[in-house]
């Protein structure tokens, strides 16, 4: 049975996807098509764009959670691999009956946005990358946070911090002044999508064994990039490719947006003004008019 709550004049209605691995947590505004499928990062949940989905009306839209965040399955067969997030998108796009969609990853879901549409033209009407990394880009400034959770010779080290409380908000505080979040605001997204991962609350447990399998994937995944930029395999993705980066972002920042654009064959480049990290939540009206436009319509696929 699925649940539809309402916020303005738009109804979101709230189901779960079963997988062999446990159900996925979806929120859906009915629509027109190709869905705009939001996918989120780390280390955070689908309320990452809560400002954002009921805004892209008339345009039918979905979020979701990915296996092990926010409000979808704990579980310990579920992996966080690239072909398992893809394993994910598939039953989310199948069990909604979505043929292709206009796939829209942000942070650590860009590379899954981009694997995915390699494997599975077919499915993607538009690719669209927000405040992203793919492979190691020269200006790429990796957050230490990211660094301290992937960097194998820090494992010990960094489940030492994240095992004791103290230390585990001590490192949201300082991550969180870095990306220009107010920690204080009770309905921000700090307190609504981010610390629930590392504490849990009513509603969830924590999400602290997908942020570490997660992070534990990191030099792995960016190898795997790495080498699909050295076949020039982006250059053969003809499904249209938007990249949209808040331009206040200190680590993932316009420069890199513009050497990620580069990578593709034809790509548009966004810079949203007034914009942090999470464009979608800084500046929703701005990336939903990006997010409406005609030319998200075709589809193409790989040459």
């Amino acid at each position: 049975m699925s649940d539809t709550s309402h916020t303005g004049a738009v109804s979101v209605d709230e189901r779960r996807v079963d997988t062999a691995h446990g159900s996925i947590f979806v929120r859906e505004a009915p629509g027109d098509g190709p869905a705009v499928v939001l996918m989120h990062g780390f280390p955070d949940d689908q309320r990452i764009y809560a400002r954002l989905l009921q805004l892209l009306s008339p345009r039918r839209a979905v979020t979701f959670d990915f296996l092990g965040y926010g409000r979808s399955d704990r579980s310990a067969t579920a992996g966080f691999t690239p072909d398992d997030h893809a394993a994910q998108i598939t039953a989310v796009l199948d069990a909604l009956d979505i043929p292709d969609a206009v796939l829209v990853g942000h942070d650590a879901s860009g590379p899954d946005a981009v694997f995915y549409t390699l494997a599975h033209p077919e499915r993607v009407a538009h690719l669209a990358l927000l405040n992203t990394v793919f492979g190691r880009r020269d200006a790429l400034v990796m957050p230490e946070m990211t660094k301290l959770l992937s960097e194998p010779e820090l494992g010990t080290l960094a489940d030492d911090m994240i095992s004791e409380p103290a230390q585990r908000l001590w490192l949201l505080q300082r991550w969180g002044q870095q990306w220009e979040l107010d920690s204080a605001d009770p309905d921000g997204l700090a307190a609504q999508s981010i610390l629930p991962q590392f504490c849990g609350n009513d509603s969830q447990s924590d999400a602290l064994t997908a942020i570490r399998s997660w992070t534990a994937q990191l030099p792995a995944s960016l190898d795997r990039q790495d080498a699909l930029v050295a076949e020039d395999a982006l250059r053969r993705i003809d499904t249209p490719v938007s990249v949209i980066f808040g331009e206040r972002d200190r680590y993932l920042g316009p420069a890199l947006a513009a050497e990620i654009a580069s990578l593709f064959t034809e790509s548009e480049l966004h810079v949203v003004e007034q914009a942090g990290h999470y464009p979608q939540y800084d500046r929703p009206e701005t990336v939903a008019a990006l997010l409406s436009r005609s030319r998200f319509e075709p589809r193409r696929g790989i040459r």
